[in-house]
């Protein structure tokens, strides 16, 4: 089993916390559409001393399911509602 942890910052602006529910909704309802993921979550920053706003926590099979749900059509969508405001992005896959 992968555990995929991505973090987000974004730049602050009016339409940060529509653009951080659209990505949410995105995110979550893609186990309907992708059977390879076994676990999905965004969740917010509530810490406004720390730089990242979003975690999204992932779980999947293998490191190739990883890869096959990155270049997912609607995955790829979700991360474009973040292109305006993403500031930066960091990522790590582990295995549990």
């Amino acid at each position: 089993m992968v555990r995929h942890i991505v973090l987000f910052q974004l730049k602050d602006d009016p339409r940060k916390q529509e653009v951080m529910n659209a990505f949410k909704n995105a995110i979550e309802s893609l186990p309907k559409k992708l059977d390879i993921i076994r676990d999905i979550h965004v969740s917010f920053n509530i810490n406004q001393a720390e730089a990242y706003d979003i975690a999204l926590v992932s779980e999947f099979d293998t490191l190739d399911d990883v890869k096959r749900y990155s270049v997912f059509p609607d995955h790829v969508a979700a991360g474009k509602l973040l292109a305006d405001l993403k500031i930066s992005r960091a990522c790590v896959d582990y295995e549990l």
